[in-house]
């Protein structure tokens, strides 16, 4: 399960928002459901991820943020010559963080 520690102790700040998107930029790849957003049936390129925090909330335990993820789409099979083809991809999601122990889920709401 991935930590978001840093994202917890800085939870009610002003640099919560700054703090979430550099600990969701940071992920090894492969972390965040991104394979779940895909539009053209390509492979994820998670290797330069970005994040924009667009709003975050508190309660039962949990700290749940609505995060704008943009990634690349490598998309194949096309036959256009550059084969493959790097697309810039999106998606929302939820970031659920337990406050008690830091521990996030992640939860694609659209792409």
């Amino acid at each position: 399960m991935v930590k978001l520690s840093e994202s917890l102790r800085h939870w009610q700040s002003a640099s919560f928002d700054k703090t979430l998107k550099k600990e969701l930029e940071a992920l090894p790849t492969g972390t965040l459901p991104l394979a779940e957003a895909l539009t053209r049936c390509g492979k994820v390129d998670d290797s330069n991820v970005s994040a924009v925090v667009i709003s975050s909330s508190g309660r039962d335990g949990r700290i749940q943020s609505r995060v704008s993820i943009f990634f690349t789409e490598i998309v194949a099979g096309c036959v256009c010559g550059e084969d493959p083809v790097p697309e810039n991809a999106h998606c929302e999601m939820l970031v659920s963080i337990d406050t008690s122990t830091g521990e996030a889920e992640f939860q694609l709401i659209s792409s």
